[in-house]
């Protein structure tokens, strides 16, 4: 019989939000802040304008943005943020082509146990090198992860560059295919997720989210696909991969492997082209507390839906 954890282990991510535009200004859509109320209640007042705050630089700048001070920053909320605990934050601008369709903010709280990685990489001359992550207590992961450079098709971000796909990576400290596997053994990092960042210009992004066990990013990662050239149906999207804690298959009657547009939340993601997140909904998938559900746009469609549950 399949199983949920249903412990209240600490995530590596503390909030996560989906700011979107309206009338020119970037509003809130939907957010998990866990129990963080007061944050929460003054984020839903907050806009951003082109430029302005953290995800008003990701959508003026088309690129993916690491904050790792708030004090005497361009961040807005710096007194919530401080007071709900939370010390950095990383801007996912999501693009489908020239036009922004929404901004992706997650934040996270520093402390000495909390570790894990959410990695930009930027490409140039066929390498990418690292233009900004955040790391938590993997110290050495991150001074590692300073000096290491990919070029295209290898290594985790190099391989989601040359494929322009997600990849999903398991037992990363024993993984031949992860460049960085000794030091990601030692900082107990385990499942990592790849996404290709699409933006407008020449220079490629790949963003990396590498969890560990004991303060996970997500406790299920699913990766669907969406190509009309590989599913058979525009508007429907194919569950390809996945990393749960639950025993058995991803899916069954009761989580089909194929959904449709509006059909459920992924359906929703494939009928908007917008991300989501939802929390604290009864019946979410598998009694999880929460969902993120991130569309990438390529070639004037939706090539792929990224989904995690904590």
């Amino acid at each position: 019989m399949d199983t949920v954890t249903t412990d209240l282990t600490r995530t590596f991510i503390s909030v996560t939000e989906i700011w979107v535009p309206t009338d020119g200004v970037l509003t809130l859509a939907s957010g998990d802040y866990g129990d963080l109320a007061n944050f929460a209640s003054i984020s839903g007042r907050e806009s951003f304008a082109k430029g302005e705050g953290l995800p008003g630089k990701a959508w003026a700048e088309a690129r993916p943005v690491v904050l790792k001070k708030f004090e005497g920053s361009y961040f807005k909320r710096t007194e919530a943020a401080k007071e709900a605990g939370l010390t950095c934050a990383i801007a996912v601008p999501i693009f489908d082509g020239a036009d922004l369709k929404a901004v992706l903010v997650v934040l996270c709280s520093d402390d000495d146990d909390r570790v894990g990685a959410i990695e930009v990489w930027g490409g140039e001359d066929d390498i990418l090198t690292l233009s900004d992550g955040y790391y938590g207590a993997a110290k050495h992961f991150e001074w590692v992860s300073q000096h290491t450079q990919f070029p295209r098709g290898q290594g985790l971000p190099g391989g989601v560059w040359a494929s322009q796909t997600p990849i999903l990576m398991r037992d990363l400290g024993a993984g031949y295919s992860f460049i960085r596997s000794e030091s990601a053994g030692k900082a107990g990092l385990t499942t990592g997720l790849g996404l290709p960042v699409p933006v407008p210009g020449d220079t490629p992004y790949v963003l990396s989210l590498l969890s560990a066990r004991g303060t996970p990013i997500a406790r299920r990662f699913e990766m669907w696909d969406a190509r009309a050239a590989k599913v058979g149906k525009k508007g429907d999207a194919v569950l390809i991969d996945g990393i749960c804690e639950r025993e058995g298959r991803l899916w069954d009657e009761d989580n089909p492997r194929r959904v449709s547009a509006w059909q459920g939340t992924i359906g929703k993601v494939l009928g908007t082209g917008l991300p989501v997140v939802e929390s604290g909904k009864p019946g979410l998938a598998a009694g999880y507390n929460s969902m993120v559900a991130i569309p990438i746009h390529l070639g004037g469609e939706i090539a792929h839906v990224i989904a995690w549950y904590v």
